[in-house]
C-alpha cells in the first residue's frame, strides 16, 4: 500500500508541476494586439470661383482678350514701374501667353476673344481660397502703340458668395513703345501694323497714364488713326461676382 500511495503522490506532484508550468508560460507570453489602422484625414481645398464681366466703353477701340491673374501679394504690374516682358507683349500686340505665365500666379485665365466697342464678355477664374486673394486685369487698346487698360490689384478676400464688386478702368501707357501711331507700328484693325517689338523706344520705360491719341485730323499727318479712334476714360467696366 505504501508503494501505491507513493506512486499516487508522485503522479499528483507531476500533474501539479505541469499545471503550474503551463500557468507560468501563459503569464509570460506577450499579449499580441491587432494593429489599429488610422485612416488619414483628407482635407479638401476650398475652391473660390469668380465670374468677371468685362465691358468695352470706348467708341472706336477694340480691346484684346481680357487677362485675369489671381495672386497673393505681388501684382503682375503696377503704376509707375517698368513693364514686364509679358505686359509689353500684351500692350503692344494683345498677345497674353507670356503675361499669363506670371510665376507667382495662383491662377490665370484669358477671355476667349477680342472685345469690340460697346461689347461685353465674361470669363471665369477658379482658385483655392486664400487668406489674402487679389485679382489683376489687363487688356490692350488695339488701335494704339502700347496702351492697355485694367486693374493692377483688387482685393477679393472678403467677397462672399453671391457678392459683387464693380470697377471702371482707365487707359495706361506701358512705356515700352513710342506713340508714333504709324501704320507700321499700330497692330489693330485701323492699321494692321507690327505688334510686339522687343526694342523699347519709349523714353519713359515705366507705366504711366496714357495721354490719348493724336489723330491725322488733329495735325499728326503720319498717324494711321482718325478721330473715331479717340477714347475717354473710363475705358472699360469690370464686374466681379463670387459664384462659389
Amino acid at each position: 500500500m505504501s508503494s501505491a500511495n507513493n506512486l499516487k503522490k508522485s503522479l499528483l506532484v507531476l500533474a501539479l508541476a505541469t499545471t503550474l508550468a503551463a500557468c507560468s508560460d501563459n503569464d509570460n507570453d506577450p499579449v499580441v494586439e491587432e494593429p489599429v489602422v488610422v485612416e488619414p484625414i483628407v482635407v479638401e481645398p476650398v475652391i473660390s470661383e469668380f465670374t468677371i464681366t468685362f465691358s468695352n466703353l470706348t467708341a472706336g477701340q477694340p480691346l484684346s482678350p481680357l487677362s485675369v491673374i489671381a495672386f497673393e501679394d505681388e501684382a503682375p504690374w503696377s503704376f509707375g514701374t517698368t513693364a514686364s516682358v509679358g505686359l509689353e507683349m500684351l500692350a503692344e500686340s494683345g498677345a497674353n501667353e507670356e503675361y499669363l505665365s506670371y510665376e507667382v500666379a495662383l491662377a490665370a485665365v484669358s477671355a476667349e476673344g477680342a472685345i469690340g466697342p460697346g461689347e461685353t464678355t465674361t470669363v471665369i477664374i477658379t482658385v483655392e481660397e486664400q487668406e489674402t486673394l487679389n485679382l489683376s486685369f489687363a487688356a490692350m487698346l488695339g488701335n494704339t502703340n502700347d496702351a492697355f487698360t485694367g486693374l493692377s490689384s483688387l482685393d477679393v478676400s472678403t467677397l462672399e458668395v453671391g457678392g459683387s464688386l464693380s470697377r471702371t478702368t482707365t487707359a495706361y501707357d506701358a512705356g515700352t513703345e513710342a506713340n508714333t501711331e504709324t501704320a507700321e507700328t499700330v497692330p489693330g484693325p485701323a492699321a494692321s501694323g507690327e505688334g510686339f517689338n522687343e526694342i523699347r523706344d519709349d523714353t519713359a520705360d515705366i507705366i504711366t497714364m496714357h495721354p490719348g491719341i493724336v489723330s491725322n485730323q488733329d495735325g499728326l499727318s503720319t498717324s494711321a488713326l482718325g478721330v473715331e479712334h479717340k477714347f475717354d476714360n473710363p475705358v472699360s467696366k469690370i464686374v466681379i461676382t463670387r459664384t462659389q
